[in-house]
């Protein structure tokens, strides 16, 4: 019985139809020039495949479209979908209702329930319970804990 040669074995997908094509790093039409514009060379360009992540750093959302090809690296273990530049919107800004939702979710993760101070980080308050200062008794640098805000505008970004 021969053995077949390696090279003609073919991993076959029953499920593939070829629609659906894959790429790799900088291999997707336009890849260069969406580099260049995200780095601050170039123009943003009309047409070609974006990542999610490109897009919002274009200031741009998918826009209810499907995704049209997929992107892979590492062998295979990692990917990433690619949507159509010309077919993305801007992005939504977010109303002042919403950045206040948002404030005071961030607030509650910043501030040491016993000293009160809120800090710029997350605190450890599942492990630890408060901050690092009221853990281990010292006074925390002031550049780590935020100026209380006037009352007018309590948010923090």
């Amino acid at each position: 019985m021969d053995r077949p040669n390696e090279d003609d074995l073919v991993d076959v997908d029953l499920y593939d139809d070829g629609s659906f094509p894959e790429y790799g790093f900088l291999q997707a039409p336009g890849a260069v020039a969406v580099f260049a514009a995200l780095r601050g060379t170039g123009p943003i360009p009309e047409t070609g495949l974006v990542t999610r992540r490109q897009l919002r750093a274009l200031g741009l959302s998918p826009g209810g479209q499907e995704p049209i090809a997929g992107l892979t690296w590492r062998n295979g273990l990692r990917k990433a979908w690619f949507y159509r530049i010309e077919l993305a919107v801007p992005k939504r800004t977010p109303t002042l209702a919403q950045e206040m939702a948002l404030d005071r979710a961030m607030a509650a993760r910043q501030t040491c329930p016993e000293c009160r101070r809120r800090y710029y980080a997350c605190l450890p308050l599942r492990t630890q319970g408060r901050c690092d200062a009221c853990e281990k008794g010292f006074e925390p640098s002031p550049d780590t804990v935020m100026i209380p805000a006037p009352d007018t505008h309590r948010l923090a970004a």
